[in-house]
C-alpha cells in the first residue's frame, strides 16, 4: 500500500523509494539529500535544474564537512 505522505516523485518507476533508498546505503544527511533531489529531479519541476542545484549545494556542503573533519584532525 502506498504511504500518502510520500509524493509519486519520491517513487521511482519500480516502487522504490528515495528515502529508502538513502537508508538503504546509509547515507548521511547531506549526500542523502544529494541523491534525493537527484532521484526527483526530472519529475518535480519542469526543469531539472533547481533540484540539480541543491544537490550540488549538499555536496559541497559535505566537502566542506570533510575539510573542516580533516583540518580538525591535523590540528591535534
Amino acid at each position: 500500500m502506498k504511504d500518502k505522505r510520500v509524493p509519486d516523485y519520491y517513487i521511482g518507476k519500480n516502487g522504490y523509494e528515495a528515502r529508502r533508498v538513502v537508508s538503504g546505503f546509509g547515507l548521511n544527511y547531506n549526500i542523502g539529500s544529494a541523491v534525493t533531489y537527484l532521484l526527483r529531479a526530472e519529475r518535480k519541476h519542469e526543469s531539472p535544474e533547481e533540484c540539480i542545484q541543491k544537490a550540488i549545494n549538499h555536496l559541497e556542503f559535505e566537502l566542506e564537512d570533510l575539510k573542516e573533519l580533516k583540518n580538525n584532525k591535523d590540528d591535534k
